[in-house]
This record gives C-alpha cells, sequence and structure tokens, in this order.
C-alpha cells in the first residue's frame, strides 16, 4: 500500500482524522479547539513517532497541497490545518461540521 492510500484508507474509514507531531504547539493548538466542542474520539496520527513519518507527509503534500501539520480531515474531506480549525471554531462552524460528519 502508497502513503497516499495510507491516508486515504484512514480518512475514509474515520469520521475525524488529525496527522499531527507530538511536539508541535500548532498541531496541540488544533486538536485543543476539537476537545472544546466535545470531540473526545477520533484518530490521530502523531508522524513523529512513525519511521514512515516523513513518507506520508510528502502523500499528504500531495494530496492537500502541503507538507505542514496538523492536516485535520473530517467527514473525508481536508478541512486545513491549526489556523483553519481555529478559525472554524471562533465563528461557532466546527461543532457543525463535526456533527454533519457523524463525529459528535
Amino acid at each position: 500500500m502508497s502513503k497516499a492510500e495510507y491516508v486515504n484508507q484512514q480518512v475514509s474509514s474515520n469520521k475525524v482524522v488529525v496527522f499531527s507531531k507530538s511536539y508541535c504547539p500548532f498541531c496541540k493548538k488544533a486538536k485543543e479547539a476539537l476537545k472544546s466542542v466535545g470531540l473526545e474520539d477520533y484518530l490521530v496520527i502523531e508522524l513523529d513517532q512513525r519511521d514512515d513519518g516523513d513518507a506520508i507527509q510528502d502523500a499528504l503534500q500531495k494530496i492537500t497541497g502541503a507538507r505542514s501539520v496538523p492536516r485535520v480531515f473530517i467527514g473525508g474531506k481536508f478541512v486545513g490545518g491549526a489556523d483553519d480549525i481555529l478559525k472554524l471554531a471562533a465563528e461557532g462552524k466546527l461543532k457543525p461540521l463535526l456533527q454533519a460528519a457523524g463525529a459528535l
């Protein structure tokens, strides 16, 4: 399985997926924003804790247009990075998006 196939499989089989790095402050902010609207159960893939993390980041660049983390997917769609998630939360749009995806 290619790394792009791996990414697509995780995104299609989980309502919410966050590709993250455990030490990344932006990743922490995005995860805190998700938690702040009541999301507890979702998939976090910590790329710095995987041998193939760099290759997965390369695949994410092809899929989403950027290699930076976090890369957040909700309901099978790429939603964005930390700034995008924080903006959705601030505008009151994150919770309805998660509800529409069946994650809340």
